[in-house]
Protein backbone atom coordinates (compact mmCIF):
# COMPACT_ATOMS: atom_id res chain seq x y z
CA UNK A 1 0.00 0.00 0.00
CA UNK A 2 2.84 2.34 0.87
CA UNK A 3 4.51 1.71 -2.48
CA UNK A 4 1.29 2.43 -4.35
CA UNK A 5 0.90 5.66 -2.41
CA UNK A 6 4.49 6.59 -3.26
CA UNK A 7 3.91 5.95 -6.98
CA UNK A 8 0.73 8.03 -6.91
CA UNK A 9 2.55 10.90 -5.21
CA UNK A 10 5.53 10.66 -7.57
CA UNK A 11 3.32 10.99 -10.63
CA UNK A 12 0.90 13.55 -9.24
CA UNK A 13 2.53 16.36 -11.23
CA UNK A 14 2.19 14.36 -14.44
CA UNK A 15 -1.39 13.38 -13.58
CA UNK A 16 -2.64 16.94 -12.99
CA UNK A 17 -0.66 18.43 -15.87
CA UNK A 18 -2.01 15.80 -18.25
CA UNK A 19 -5.61 16.29 -17.08
CA UNK A 20 -5.42 20.02 -17.78
CA UNK A 21 -4.09 19.16 -21.25
CA UNK A 22 -6.99 16.71 -21.66
CA UNK A 23 -9.43 19.54 -20.95
CA UNK A 24 -7.64 21.86 -23.40
CA UNK A 25 -7.78 19.28 -26.20
CA UNK A 26 -11.36 18.34 -25.35
CA UNK A 27 -12.52 21.93 -25.76
CA UNK A 28 -10.55 22.45 -28.96
CA UNK A 29 -11.92 19.35 -30.65
CA UNK A 30 -15.46 19.85 -29.42
CA UNK A 31 -15.90 22.64 -31.97
CA UNK A 32 -15.47 20.76 -35.30
CA UNK A 33 -18.27 18.25 -34.48
CA UNK A 34 -20.42 21.27 -33.58
CA UNK A 35 -19.85 23.04 -36.90
CA UNK A 36 -23.00 21.57 -38.46
CA UNK A 37 -25.06 22.61 -35.42
CA UNK A 38 -23.55 26.08 -35.37
CA UNK A 39 -24.28 26.48 -39.08
CA UNK A 40 -27.93 25.68 -38.45
CA UNK A 41 -28.17 27.82 -35.33
CA UNK A 42 -26.42 30.94 -36.59
CA UNK A 43 -26.68 30.55 -40.38
CA UNK A 44 -22.93 30.87 -41.02
CA UNK A 45 -20.79 29.34 -43.78
CA UNK A 46 -17.77 27.03 -43.79
CA UNK A 47 -15.60 30.08 -44.36
CA UNK A 48 -16.96 31.86 -41.29
CA UNK A 49 -16.64 28.78 -39.08
CA UNK A 50 -13.17 28.01 -40.41
CA UNK A 51 -12.08 31.59 -39.79
CA UNK A 52 -13.51 31.52 -36.25
CA UNK A 53 -11.63 28.32 -35.53
CA UNK A 54 -8.52 29.89 -37.03
CA UNK A 55 -9.00 32.74 -34.56
CA UNK A 56 -9.09 30.19 -31.74
CA UNK A 57 -5.87 28.62 -33.01
CA UNK A 58 -4.15 31.97 -33.60
CA UNK A 59 -4.93 33.01 -30.03
CA UNK A 60 -3.53 29.67 -28.91
CA UNK A 61 -0.42 30.17 -31.05
CA UNK A 62 0.12 33.73 -29.86
CA UNK A 63 0.48 32.55 -26.26
CA UNK A 64 3.25 30.02 -26.88
CA UNK A 65 6.23 32.33 -26.61
CA UNK A 66 4.83 34.65 -23.90
CA UNK A 67 3.84 31.67 -21.74
CA UNK A 68 7.27 30.09 -22.16
CA UNK A 69 8.99 33.37 -21.39
CA UNK A 70 6.82 33.92 -18.30
CA UNK A 71 7.58 30.38 -17.17
CA UNK A 72 11.31 31.10 -17.45
CA UNK A 73 10.83 34.17 -15.27
CA UNK A 74 7.83 33.44 -12.99
CA UNK A 75 7.68 29.67 -12.85
CA UNK A 76 5.58 27.02 -14.55
CA UNK A 77 2.98 26.60 -11.81
CA UNK A 78 1.81 30.21 -11.99
CA UNK A 79 1.41 30.13 -15.77
CA UNK A 80 -0.36 26.77 -15.97
CA UNK A 81 -2.79 27.69 -13.18
CA UNK A 82 -3.63 31.01 -14.84
CA UNK A 83 -4.23 29.31 -18.19
CA UNK A 84 -6.54 26.66 -16.73
CA UNK A 85 -8.52 29.32 -14.89
CA UNK A 86 -8.95 31.49 -17.99
CA UNK A 87 -10.04 28.45 -20.01
CA UNK A 88 -12.73 27.69 -17.43
CA UNK A 89 -13.97 31.27 -17.54
CA UNK A 90 -14.17 31.18 -21.35
CA UNK A 91 -16.13 27.91 -21.26
CA UNK A 92 -18.52 29.46 -18.75
CA UNK A 93 -19.26 32.30 -21.20
CA UNK A 94 -20.72 29.76 -23.65
CA UNK A 95 -23.20 28.43 -21.12
CA UNK A 96 -25.61 31.33 -21.72
CA UNK A 97 -27.48 31.70 -25.03
CA UNK A 98 -25.83 34.56 -26.91
CA UNK A 99 -25.09 35.96 -30.40
CA UNK A 100 -22.45 34.35 -32.59
CA UNK A 101 -20.01 37.18 -31.89
CA UNK A 102 -19.99 36.14 -28.23
CA UNK A 103 -19.23 32.57 -29.28
CA UNK A 104 -16.26 33.88 -31.27
CA UNK A 105 -15.01 35.96 -28.33
CA UNK A 106 -15.29 32.94 -26.03
CA UNK A 107 -13.35 30.86 -28.56
CA UNK A 108 -10.58 33.48 -28.61
CA UNK A 109 -10.39 33.54 -24.81
CA UNK A 110 -10.32 29.76 -24.79
CA UNK A 111 -7.47 29.87 -27.28
CA UNK A 112 -5.50 32.18 -24.98
CA UNK A 113 -6.17 30.04 -21.91
CA UNK A 114 -5.34 26.70 -23.48
CA UNK A 115 -2.35 28.27 -25.24
CA UNK A 116 -0.72 28.92 -21.88
CA UNK A 117 -0.39 25.21 -21.09
CA UNK A 118 1.54 22.99 -23.50
CA UNK A 119 4.81 24.90 -23.86
CA UNK A 120 5.05 25.35 -20.11
CA UNK A 121 3.95 21.79 -19.39
CA UNK A 122 6.77 20.38 -21.53
CA UNK A 123 9.25 22.47 -19.55
CA UNK A 124 7.71 21.47 -16.21
CA UNK A 125 7.61 17.74 -16.94
CA UNK A 126 11.16 17.69 -18.32
CA UNK A 127 12.38 19.08 -15.00
CA UNK A 128 10.10 17.03 -12.77
CA UNK A 129 11.08 13.78 -14.57
CA UNK A 130 14.51 14.45 -16.12
CA UNK A 131 15.33 10.78 -16.71
CA UNK A 132 12.07 10.00 -18.49
CA UNK A 133 11.29 13.10 -20.52
CA UNK A 134 10.17 11.27 -23.66
CA UNK A 135 7.97 8.89 -21.67
CA UNK A 136 6.23 11.58 -19.63
CA UNK A 137 5.67 13.80 -22.66
CA UNK A 138 4.23 10.80 -24.46
CA UNK A 139 1.89 10.05 -21.57
CA UNK A 140 0.73 13.67 -21.36
CA UNK A 141 0.06 13.85 -25.09
CA UNK A 142 -1.76 10.50 -24.97
CA UNK A 143 -4.04 11.75 -22.21
CA UNK A 144 -4.65 14.87 -24.28
CA UNK A 145 -5.56 12.73 -27.28
CA UNK A 146 -8.33 11.13 -25.26
CA UNK A 147 -9.80 14.62 -25.06
CA UNK A 148 -10.16 14.41 -28.83
CA UNK A 149 -11.81 11.01 -28.51
CA UNK A 150 -14.18 12.16 -25.80
CA UNK A 151 -15.22 15.42 -27.48
CA UNK A 152 -17.24 13.96 -30.42
CA UNK A 153 -18.92 11.46 -28.10
CA UNK A 154 -19.78 14.23 -25.65
CA UNK A 155 -21.25 16.34 -28.45
CA UNK A 156 -23.47 13.45 -29.57
CA UNK A 157 -24.59 12.96 -25.96
CA UNK A 158 -25.37 16.56 -25.09
CA UNK A 159 -27.26 17.15 -28.34
CA UNK A 160 -29.73 14.57 -27.09
CA UNK A 161 -30.24 16.29 -23.75
CA UNK A 162 -32.80 19.06 -23.28
CA UNK A 163 -34.65 20.86 -20.55
CA UNK A 164 -33.74 23.59 -18.07
CA UNK A 165 -32.14 26.99 -18.72
CA UNK A 166 -28.98 25.43 -20.15
CA UNK A 167 -29.76 23.07 -23.02
CA UNK A 168 -28.10 20.90 -25.62
CA UNK A 169 -24.47 21.67 -26.54
CA UNK A 170 -24.05 24.37 -23.89
CA UNK A 171 -24.13 21.67 -21.22
CA UNK A 172 -20.77 20.51 -22.53
CA UNK A 173 -19.18 23.87 -21.75
CA UNK A 174 -20.82 24.07 -18.33
CA UNK A 175 -19.23 20.75 -17.38
CA UNK A 176 -15.88 21.86 -18.86
CA UNK A 177 -15.93 25.10 -16.84
CA UNK A 178 -16.54 23.26 -13.56
CA UNK A 179 -13.78 20.75 -14.29
CA UNK A 180 -11.41 23.54 -15.29
CA UNK A 181 -11.84 25.44 -12.03
CA UNK A 182 -11.37 22.22 -10.03
CA UNK A 183 -8.16 21.30 -11.88
CA UNK A 184 -6.71 24.80 -11.52
CA UNK A 185 -7.32 24.68 -7.77
CA UNK A 186 -5.81 21.21 -7.39
CA UNK A 187 -2.79 22.17 -9.47
CA UNK A 188 -1.87 25.26 -7.48
CA UNK A 189 -2.33 23.40 -4.19
CA UNK A 190 -0.61 20.09 -4.95
CA UNK A 191 2.12 20.78 -7.51
CA UNK A 192 4.44 23.50 -6.09
CA UNK A 193 5.92 21.25 -3.41
CA UNK A 194 6.58 18.45 -5.91
CA UNK A 195 8.63 20.21 -8.61
CA UNK A 196 12.15 21.71 -8.71
CA UNK A 197 12.29 25.23 -7.37
CA UNK A 198 13.26 26.71 -10.74
CA UNK A 199 9.96 25.47 -12.16
CA UNK A 200 7.92 27.45 -9.67
CA UNK A 201 9.94 30.52 -8.57
CA UNK A 202 10.84 33.82 -10.14
CA UNK A 203 14.37 34.08 -11.44
CA UNK A 204 16.51 36.24 -9.16
CA UNK A 205 18.84 37.39 -11.92
CA UNK A 206 17.10 39.21 -14.79
CA UNK A 207 20.02 38.38 -17.08
CA UNK A 208 20.00 34.70 -16.22
CA UNK A 209 17.81 33.81 -19.16
CA UNK A 210 19.31 36.24 -21.65
CA UNK A 211 17.54 38.61 -23.96
CA UNK A 212 15.32 38.00 -26.97
CA UNK A 213 18.46 37.75 -29.10
CA UNK A 214 19.30 34.37 -27.59
CA UNK A 215 16.05 32.96 -28.94
CA UNK A 216 16.53 34.54 -32.36
CA UNK A 217 20.09 33.22 -32.59
CA UNK A 218 18.81 29.64 -32.58
CA UNK A 219 17.52 30.11 -36.12
CA UNK A 220 21.03 30.71 -37.48
CA UNK A 221 21.62 26.96 -37.23
CA UNK A 222 20.27 25.41 -40.45
CA UNK A 223 19.31 22.14 -38.78
CA UNK A 224 17.25 23.98 -36.17
CA UNK A 225 15.55 26.10 -38.86
CA UNK A 226 14.88 22.97 -40.93
CA UNK A 227 13.31 21.30 -37.91
CA UNK A 228 11.10 24.35 -37.36
CA UNK A 229 9.99 24.34 -41.02
CA UNK A 230 9.22 20.63 -40.73
CA UNK A 231 6.98 21.27 -37.73
CA UNK A 232 5.24 24.15 -39.51
CA UNK A 233 4.31 21.94 -42.47
CA UNK A 234 3.14 19.18 -40.15
CA UNK A 235 1.06 21.57 -38.06
CA UNK A 236 -0.63 23.11 -41.11
CA UNK A 237 -1.59 19.69 -42.45
CA UNK A 238 -2.72 18.18 -39.16
CA UNK A 239 -4.80 21.15 -38.01
CA UNK A 240 -6.49 21.35 -41.39
CA UNK A 241 -7.47 17.70 -41.10
CA UNK A 242 -8.82 17.90 -37.55
CA UNK A 243 -10.81 21.06 -38.27
CA UNK A 244 -12.79 19.66 -41.21
CA UNK A 245 -12.47 15.87 -41.22
CA UNK A 246 -16.11 15.21 -40.13
CA UNK A 247 -17.52 17.58 -42.76
CA UNK A 248 -15.10 16.23 -45.39
CA UNK A 249 -16.26 12.66 -44.78
CA UNK A 250 -19.91 13.68 -45.01
CA UNK A 251 -19.53 15.77 -48.18
CA UNK A 252 -16.87 13.84 -50.12
CA UNK A 253 -17.29 10.25 -48.92
CA UNK A 254 -21.04 10.40 -48.40
CA UNK A 255 -20.94 8.79 -44.95
CA UNK A 256 -23.70 9.52 -42.39
CA UNK A 257 -23.10 12.17 -39.75
CA UNK A 258 -22.87 9.63 -36.91
CA UNK A 259 -20.33 7.57 -38.87
CA UNK A 260 -18.28 10.67 -39.62
CA UNK A 261 -18.16 11.47 -35.89
CA UNK A 262 -17.05 7.90 -35.14
CA UNK A 263 -14.29 8.05 -37.74
CA UNK A 264 -13.24 11.42 -36.36
CA UNK A 265 -12.89 9.85 -32.91
CA UNK A 266 -10.70 7.12 -34.43
CA UNK A 267 -8.21 9.81 -35.41
CA UNK A 268 -7.57 10.35 -31.71
CA UNK A 269 -7.93 6.72 -30.65
CA UNK A 270 -4.44 6.14 -32.04
CA UNK A 271 -3.07 8.52 -29.40
CA UNK A 272 -1.51 5.90 -27.09
CA UNK A 273 1.16 5.35 -29.74
CA UNK A 274 2.79 8.47 -28.26
CA UNK A 275 3.86 6.47 -25.23
CA UNK A 276 5.63 4.03 -27.54
CA UNK A 277 7.34 6.69 -29.66
CA UNK A 278 8.24 8.75 -26.60
CA UNK A 279 9.84 5.73 -24.94
CA UNK A 280 11.63 4.88 -28.21
CA UNK A 281 13.09 8.39 -28.40
CA UNK A 282 14.57 7.90 -24.92
CA UNK A 283 16.15 4.61 -25.97
CA UNK A 284 17.14 4.75 -29.67
CA UNK A 285 17.12 8.41 -30.65
CA UNK A 286 14.83 10.85 -32.39
CA UNK A 287 15.66 11.23 -36.09
CA UNK A 288 14.53 7.81 -37.34
CA UNK A 289 11.26 8.08 -35.44
CA UNK A 290 10.62 11.53 -36.89
CA UNK A 291 10.97 10.07 -40.38
CA UNK A 292 8.79 7.05 -39.64
CA UNK A 293 5.90 8.90 -38.01
CA UNK A 294 5.69 11.67 -40.59
CA UNK A 295 5.94 9.24 -43.50
CA UNK A 296 3.07 7.16 -42.10
CA UNK A 297 0.97 10.31 -41.65
CA UNK A 298 1.67 11.57 -45.20
CA UNK A 299 0.99 8.25 -46.94
CA UNK A 300 -2.17 7.67 -44.91
CA UNK A 301 -3.53 11.13 -45.66
CA UNK A 302 -2.97 10.53 -49.37
CA UNK A 303 -4.83 7.23 -49.01
CA UNK A 304 -7.76 8.95 -47.28
CA UNK A 305 -8.19 11.44 -50.12
CA UNK A 306 -7.83 8.69 -52.72
CA UNK A 307 -10.34 6.36 -51.01
CA UNK A 308 -12.96 9.01 -50.21
CA UNK A 309 -14.90 8.74 -53.51
CA UNK A 310 -15.51 5.03 -52.82
CA UNK A 311 -17.32 5.74 -49.57
CA UNK A 312 -15.85 2.52 -48.16
CA UNK A 313 -16.06 2.97 -44.40
CA UNK A 314 -13.45 0.29 -43.65
CA UNK A 315 -10.83 1.80 -45.96
CA UNK A 316 -11.54 5.28 -44.66
CA UNK A 317 -11.35 4.06 -41.07
CA UNK A 318 -7.97 2.39 -41.63
CA UNK A 319 -6.63 5.53 -43.29
CA UNK A 320 -7.86 7.72 -40.43
CA UNK A 321 -6.32 5.46 -37.77
CA UNK A 322 -2.98 5.43 -39.63
CA UNK A 323 -3.04 9.24 -39.90
CA UNK A 324 -3.54 9.29 -36.14
CA UNK A 325 -0.66 6.87 -35.56
CA UNK A 326 1.75 8.98 -37.59
CA UNK A 327 0.58 12.37 -36.38
CA UNK A 328 0.26 11.54 -32.69
CA UNK A 329 3.47 9.53 -32.70
CA UNK A 330 5.27 12.64 -33.93
CA UNK A 331 4.15 14.94 -31.11
CA UNK A 332 6.33 13.92 -28.13
CA UNK A 333 9.34 13.55 -30.40
CA UNK A 334 9.46 17.16 -31.48
CA UNK A 335 9.32 18.35 -27.86
CA UNK A 336 12.07 15.94 -26.80
CA UNK A 337 14.21 17.04 -29.75
CA UNK A 338 13.88 20.69 -28.88
CA UNK A 339 14.71 20.18 -25.23
CA UNK A 340 17.83 18.26 -26.24
CA UNK A 341 19.30 21.07 -28.35
CA UNK A 342 18.52 24.30 -26.48
CA UNK A 343 20.08 25.63 -23.24
CA UNK A 344 18.09 24.83 -20.10
CA UNK A 345 17.96 28.50 -19.07
CA UNK A 346 15.93 29.44 -22.18
CA UNK A 347 14.12 26.14 -22.70
CA UNK A 348 10.66 27.54 -22.01
CA UNK A 349 11.05 30.57 -24.26
CA UNK A 350 12.73 28.57 -27.01
CA UNK A 351 9.97 26.02 -27.07
CA UNK A 352 7.51 28.90 -26.99
CA UNK A 353 9.09 30.48 -30.09
CA UNK A 354 8.84 27.25 -32.04
CA UNK A 355 5.32 26.48 -30.87
CA UNK A 356 4.19 30.02 -31.71
CA UNK A 357 5.34 29.50 -35.28
CA UNK A 358 4.00 25.97 -35.69
CA UNK A 359 0.65 26.79 -34.09
CA UNK A 360 0.45 29.94 -36.20
CA UNK A 361 0.87 27.81 -39.31
CA UNK A 362 -1.68 25.36 -37.95
CA UNK A 363 -4.10 28.16 -37.18
CA UNK A 364 -4.13 29.23 -40.83
CA UNK A 365 -5.20 25.77 -41.95
CA UNK A 366 -8.90 25.87 -40.96
CA UNK A 367 -9.44 29.16 -42.78
CA UNK A 368 -7.48 27.94 -45.81
CA UNK A 369 -9.44 24.69 -45.97
CA UNK A 370 -12.74 26.49 -45.45
CA UNK A 371 -12.07 29.02 -48.21
CA UNK A 372 -10.70 26.46 -50.68
CA UNK A 373 -13.56 24.05 -49.98
CA UNK A 374 -16.13 26.76 -50.70
CA UNK A 375 -14.32 27.68 -53.93
CA UNK A 376 -13.18 24.32 -55.34
CA UNK A 377 -14.41 21.57 -53.02
CA UNK A 378 -12.92 19.61 -50.16
CA UNK A 379 -10.74 17.19 -52.15
CA UNK A 380 -8.39 19.90 -53.54
CA UNK A 381 -8.13 21.33 -50.03
CA UNK A 382 -7.19 17.94 -48.58
CA UNK A 383 -4.68 17.32 -51.37
CA UNK A 384 -3.02 20.58 -50.28
CA UNK A 385 -2.85 19.23 -46.73
CA UNK A 386 -1.35 15.99 -48.06
CA UNK A 387 1.38 17.90 -49.88
CA UNK A 388 2.18 19.81 -46.70
CA UNK A 389 2.50 16.58 -44.67
CA UNK A 390 4.68 15.07 -47.40
CA UNK A 391 6.96 18.08 -47.27
CA UNK A 392 7.37 17.62 -43.52
CA UNK A 393 8.34 13.97 -44.05
CA UNK A 394 10.90 14.99 -46.67
CA UNK A 395 12.54 17.47 -44.30
CA UNK A 396 12.65 14.79 -41.58
CA UNK A 397 14.61 12.58 -43.96
CA UNK A 398 17.04 15.47 -44.56
CA UNK A 399 17.58 15.90 -40.82
CA UNK A 400 18.08 12.15 -40.42
CA UNK A 401 20.86 12.06 -43.02
CA UNK A 402 22.44 15.24 -41.67
CA UNK A 403 22.66 13.72 -38.22
CA UNK A 404 24.51 10.61 -39.36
Amino acid sequence: MRSLRHVATSYEVLFLTALIWFLAKFLRYAFPPLFEVLQGTYGVSNTVLGTAFTGFMLAYAAMQFPSGLFADRLGSVVVITAGASLTAVAALVLVVDSPFVVVVVAMLLMGVGTGMHKTVAVRLLSRAYPDHTGRTLGIQDTVGVFGGIAAPAAVVFVLGVSGGPVTEWRLLFLAAALVGFALAGAFVIRVPSRVPSDARKRATDPDEHGGIGRYVALFREWQFSTFVLMTLLFSFAYNGVVAFLPVYLIDEAGVPTATASLLYALLFAAGPVQIVTGEASDRIGIASILVGTLTVAAVSLAALVSFSPTGNTWLLGIAVVCIGIGAHGHRPIRGAYLLSVVPVSIAGGSLGVVRTLLMGAGALAPAAVGILSDMAGFRPAFWLLTASMGGAAGLAVLLWFAGE
